[in-house]
């Protein structure tokens, strides 16, 4: 299971190897490895666009050389993981009878009704 953090760039679905950093004072754009934790001033990016990326007339882009590898799974990943598949097993509760929020599900099929519901046949 890997980081679920996305690339930041519009539509881009592919998962962040990389983050963006803008030093604004010094007019500089840093591309380096993907931060730990995902920052409120910063971006992740995918390979590509890390690779791609130009900073305005008058910046600097500083960009890491070498690879950026995926980064490894997280326990965070792993527990949530663990976490959901325990969930889909687990079975439903039965509704409790008279309860109010309990939803009747048999349907009388002479009339298609369920409650105070009717069943549409498919046209």
């Amino acid at each position: 299971m890997r980081s679920s953090r996305r690339c930041s760039r519009n539509g881009c679905p592919r998962q962040a190897v990389a983050t963006l950093t803008y030093v604004y004072n010094e007019s500089t754009a840093v591309v380096g490895p993907l931060a730990a934790f995902a920052e409120p001033h910063t971006y992740d990016l995918c390979e590509q666009h890390a690779r791609s990326l130009t900073a305005p007339r008058g910046w600097q882009v500083v960009r890491h050389e070498g690879e950026f590898d995926p980064p490894p799974p997280t326990t965070d990943d792993l527990v949530a993981l663990a976490e959901a598949v325990r969930e889909a097993a687990r079975p439903a509760p039965p509704p409790r009878p008279g309860d109010p929020d309990a939803v009747d599900i048999d349907i009388n099929p002479s009339t298609g009704r369920r409650g105070h519901l009717r069943v549409i046949p498919p046209a």
